[in-house]
């Protein structure tokens, strides 16, 4: 099973490209951010002919988040995240699709701070590691996939000093995403890959794509019943490399075959 994450930064804009991109990578599990959107335009017809069920939660302009599950439909469970009923922001969406439980999230960016976007990141971030916790000590194989605008360490990003202000940046930011791993949560890219600069985002300022000037900010992480399947892990940069791109490269990790059949006999 190939599991993917992918900010598409406007899917009306962008959906040939995310069409292309299933086509050529054939993922089976897809969680998209950034859909830019309201629920009544988002391309389901599109996606069903491509071989993808869809869940969706959209929002003018800003936000949103859809799961694709490739010749199957994703079954919601929840289409915000605990802990604040007045948060009207599209940014999380959880179901299950063949046995997993899959979270999709788009964690708040942060910026400028200090400041109440800052406070409303680590806020949402917190909620987030409340409800991680018990997705995590649930018993079911979870994962947690998206943009989680967090650079964990320096070596996640091309050149610290020039975002030093930046919220994905910032020490508690930074202590957020440990608390999080510190659960038990695998950062499945880094894992398989603990001494390469690996990088899922380039902003579209000074040729940062052209220069390789990257950021890792884009995630998957797998709890004690979905790591041991963990095989491979990487980004399609191929993709951030396009005319009109996105400024994100999907995500993805494999799991085999063997420990999926193991969670579809259960």
């Amino acid at each position: 099973m190939k599991l993917a994450t992918f900010n598409v930064n406007g899917i009306q804009t962008r959906l040939p490209k995310l069409l292309a991109w299933l086509a050529k990578e054939s993922p089976d599990l897809v969680c998209l951010q950034e859909l830019k959107a309201l629920d009544g335009v988002f391309p389901q017809a599109e996606l069903r002919e491509a071989g993808y069920g869809a869940l969706w939660k959209g929002q003018r302009a800003w936000n949103g988040v859809a799961i694709l599950a490739k010749d199957a439909n994703p079954v919601e469970i929840r289409r915000e995240l605990p802990g604040d009923p007045g948060d009207d922001q599209s940014r999380y969406l959880e179901a299950t699709v063949n046995g997993i439980i899959v979270a999709c999230l788009y964690l708040p960016n942060g910026n400028p701070q200090p400041g109440p976007k800052f406070d409303y990141k680590l806020a949402w971030f917190e909620r987030l590691n409340r409800h991680a916790q018990a997705l995590y000590q649930s018993g079911q194989p979870v994962a947690l996939a998206g943009d989680f605008n967090v650079v964990p360490t320096d070596f996640d990003i091309y050149n610290p000093k020039s975002w030093l202000k930046d919220a994905l940046l910032q020490p508690e930011s930074r202590a957020a995403y440990a608390r999080l791993l510190s659960q038990g949560w695998v950062d499945s890219l880094r894992h398989l890959h603990p001494d390469e600069r690996i990088y899922t985002f380039w902003d579209y300022f000074r040729q940062h794509w052209q220069k390789n000037s990257g950021l890792r900010i884009d995630h998957i992480l797998l709890n004690a019943e979905l790591a041991p399947g963990l095989k491979a892990a990487g980004v399609d940069t191929w993709v951030r490399g396009e005319e009109h791109a996105s400024d994100h490269a999907p995500t993805w990790v494999e799991l085999a075959d063997s420990q999926v059949a193991k969670i579809a006999r259960k």
